[in-house]
């Protein structure tokens, strides 16, 4: 919080725009996440909510707008200032994106290696430490592919810096599973102050863990505010998309158009 009491905004999005082969995938979007909060950013195939993903993370320029991160617009770093911002953020893939050839111990050790000056001894307590917050101690010696879908993410989620982004979080894994990722973002947020921004489309998920959501449609914010606004709206394509219905303004047909579409422009 700010001198006021007020909740600090630690990501600024202001009308931002993307096109790609003249299909608006983003057109004028507009939002904030609050530090130490989690933010659900959520929507249907083909919304444009990956795309903005990719934005935030500053791995595609917007064809116009801004984005604001502590008080800088990473729309405008050159290639060093973007280097040292990604070094400040984590980002969790929905395949846990770990080194197969490292143990998970050198996973998570990795960039404590690469980016301080730290004591190995050091680095082993560190490491231990956020196994064990993610319930994972004895873990340390295995390899990636000894362990579970869940349990890799698990381990990707020990990596804990200044900002996680999660794309699909909760994908390909059971309702037990899933609980426990839930847990861990929650966890993280509340024990450590880290800011968490959920890309998904679990909407029971993000229910569960978000403090703030999001709803893309079509390349807008049409929805945005607490889960029990979201939940209350009066907008039917908000509704219909959060009960998964069928029936409403999201027309099947065009949703899994623009999902093709969608996947043709991530190539």
């Amino acid at each position: 919080m700010n001198a006021n009491g007020q909740t600090e905004s630690i990501i600024r999005v202001r009308d931002l725009v993307k096109s790609y082969g003249g299909r608006v995938v983003l057109d004028g979007i507009c939002l904030e996440v609050e530090k130490g909060k989690v933010t659900a950013i959520m929507g249907g195939s083909g919304c444009g909510k990956s795309t903005l993903l990719r934005h935030l993370i500053g791995a595609v320029r917007p064809d116009s707008g801004e984005i604001w991160v502590k008080g800088q617009d990473i729309t405008k770093f050159g290639e060093s200032e973007m280097e040292a911002y990604r070094k400040r953020f984590g980002m969790l893939f929905q395949g846990g994106a770990l080194l197969n050839s490292l143990s998970v111990k050198d996973n998570i050790a990795l960039p404590l290696r690469e980016h301080t000056r730290l004591d190995e001894k050091i680095i082993g307590v560190m490491v231990k430490m956020k196994l064990e917050l993610v319930g994972l101690r004895d873990f340390e010696h295995l390899k990636p592919a000894q362990l579970s879908g869940g349990m890799q993410k698990r381990v990707a989620l020990a990596l804990d810096p200044e900002i996680v982004f999660y794309d699909e979080p909760t994908s390909g894994l059971d309702p037990v599973v899933s609980g426990v990722i839930d847990q861990l973002i929650k966890n993280l947020s509340r024990r450590m102050n880290i800011t968490s921004v959920v890309v998904t489309h679990d909407t029971r998920s993000a229910f569960k863990i978000a403090d703030k959501m999001v709803v893309l449609y079509r390349g807008k914010v049409v929805a945005e505010g607490p889960p029990e606004a979201i939940q209350t709206s009066p907008d039917p394509l908000v509704q219909q998309f959060i009960a998964g219905s069928p029936e409403g303004p999201i027309p099947l047909r065009q949703s899994s158009r623009d999902y093709l579409e969608d996947l043709l422009d991530m190539e």
